[in-house]
């Protein structure tokens, strides 16, 4: 079934009690009525509390009022702290090199404010040696007793021994730093905080490169004025002097002669 609530023409009562846009008791009215009011108002008529006699409706915005629920429900699951039981499985006779990269994903869950559950794991004769487990675990809780606490002591379960760390940060602190961290690495990756001496310099070198812009393109436009100015006595007609242009072509004498 949905779990929308009935709006305008589908709520099928004759009848309501009405609630108005600023949360006002108009009080019992007929259906028409209330829908007359909801579009008088451009509102929507929405059906608040379906199983009172008569049911509830208010004039809203259902578009507006729906789109405020899930941002107030993203925000209730974003602040929302689920506890999480990591798990790490180490062996009595662990090589150094693991054992730090064992560490440090403790270290890490241990941060992020989880319990993390510590497995040393026996194989054939290790079971008669449960001292080497033991000394284990106790060495791994006091390389993380900044960040974490033994909540359950080692206990033998079998061919295991398990120890339980719990984190001294709180869920929701550790989300909340993450939060502000992530915020602070985007805000540097976006560029410098505004009003800062470097967002100064970086003003002042803004208004020297516009004035550079400005005696660069006066330069050009006189370059371009003296430009045309050749071009146009380039192009100019070329008018022969009047004594050359009248001058009589003479002939040679031979060809007179002829």
């Amino acid at each position: 079934m949905s779990t929308e609530p009935r709006i305008n023409d589908r709520i099928r009562v004759p009848e309501v009690r009405l609630v108005g846009p600023s949360g006002e008791q108009v009080g019992i009215v007929p259906l028409a009525k209330a829908l007359e009011l909801a579009q008088e108002y451009d509102l929507d008529l929405v059906e608040v509390a379906a199983t009172a006699r008569p049911p509830v409706c208010k004039l809203m915005d259902y578009g507006k009022f729906k789109y405020e629920s899930a941002m107030k429900a993203r925000e209730a699951r974003k602040n929302q702290a689920h506890t999480v039981i990591k798990e790490m499985k180490l062996r009595p006779k662990i090589d150094p090199h693991d054992y730090d990269t064992k560490k440090g994903h403790v270290v890490r869950f241990l941060k992020q404010g989880d319990k993390v559950k510590i497995t040393i794991m026996f194989r054939g004769r290790e079971q008669s040696r449960p001292e080497l487990g033991f000394r284990l675990l106790q060495r791994l809780a006091d390389d993380v007793q900044d960040l974490g606490f033994v909540e359950s002591s080692p206990k033998q379960d079998g061919r295991n021994m398990i120890m339980v760390l719990g984190p001294h940060k709180k869920k929701t602190e550790a989300m909340a730093e993450a939060r502000a961290l992530a915020d602070a690495r985007k805000a540097e990756r976006l560029g410098r905080t505004p009003g800062s001496d470097a967002a100064a310099d970086d003003d002042e070198l803004a208004e020297d490169l516009a004035a550079d812009d400005l005696v660069a393109d006066d330069l050009v436009a006189e370059d371009l004025a003296d430009d045309d100015a050749v071009i146009e006595a380039q192009d100019a007609p070329v008018e022969a002097p009047a004594a050359e242009a009248e001058a009589p072509v003479e002939q040679p004498a031979a060809s007179q002669g002829a």
